[in-house]
């Protein structure tokens, strides 16, 4: 009795390490898709019925992944509906930030090189997410007289007119001043008496625009080249019968952005200026 036990466990083990040995090999590492990790994507905020992820895609808010946060891929990606390409403006803020996402309107390198508008000591922007979401907020390049917008078209993400990065073309610029009349003044008259003159408002943050010599050479004849300067009354042209350290006829720019005002005059120059 003893040893037919004996054999029964014997043929149980050999049965036991026959398995043992020709079983495929388990892995240890579990590949249930629910487990790996998935992309999280950061999103816009500011629209009440639509948002735009940092993959470029625009959606309303209820078809959101739960978990990733993310638009359905689905319809176009970087869209640019109701943008206008070349001022680089758009009248939503969800398809300005997409639009702005494309690598191909939005450089990455020139991107991280500007500066966060508020709080000053901010820095420059760390993404392009980062960039487009703030540069499509309203800035004060997109309204007059500081509570009114200059268009439809306020959502602008084009590179700051002051920024060093900024490679704008001329076309850019005249784009940018749409919705503002553009007059040369009379010699020694300021650009708020000019703009009064013709029923309008100088508008100070359009002056930036105005300070390019690509741009007042559209305007002046500046016989006398265009030369950098100081002066509030920028920028200019100085008259023909200025005496002759004043360099008569040349056109006048300043890199003292601070000193441009509206209310600047010289008794020997005519002022280019931004009415509205």
């Amino acid at each position: 009795m003893s040893r037919s036990r004996l054999n029964f466990n014997f043929i149980l083990l050999s049965i036991s390490l026959f398995i043992i040995h020709f079983s495929p090999p388990v892995s240890a590492i579990r590949k249930d898709v629910s487990l790996q990790a998935k992309h999280s994507c950061r999103t816009t905020v500011q629209g009440r019925f639509l948002l735009t992820d940092d993959n470029g895609h625009v959606c309303d808010a209820l078809s959101v992944d739960p978990l990733s946060r993310c638009c359905p891929i689905k319809g176009d990606q970087f869209s640019c509906h109701g943008c206008n390409l070349v001022s680089q403006c758009c009248n939503s803020y969800e398809f300005c930030v997409s639009c702005c996402l494309n690598p191909a309107r939005t450089l990455k390198e020139m991107a991280l090189k500007v500066k966060i508008a508020k709080p000053v000591t901010a820095g420059t922007y760390t993404s392009v997410f980062g960039f487009c979401t703030g540069r499509c907020r309203h800035n004060s390049e997109s309204v007059v007289h500081e509570n009114a917008y200059l268009s439809d078209f306020h959502h602008c993400f084009s590179l700051p007119s002051n920024s060093s990065a900024t490679g704008s073309s001329g076309t850019q610029l005249e784009a940018r001043l749409s919705g503002i009349n553009v007059i040369i003044g009379r010699q020694g008259e300021s650009c708020d008496s000019v703009c009064k003159s013709n029923g309008q408002s100088c508008v100070t943050n359009k002056l930036v625009l105005l300070n390019q010599c690509e741009i007042i050479q559209k305007y002046m004849s500046c016989k006398g080249a265009c030369l950098e300067s100081i002066g509030a009354d920028h920028p200019a042209e100085v008259v023909e019968d200025a005496p002759s350290h004043l360099n008569p006829g040349a056109c006048l720019y300043t890199k003292i952005q601070s000193m441009l005002s509206c209310d600047g005059s010289h008794q020997h120059t005519r002022r280019l200026c931004p009415c509205a």
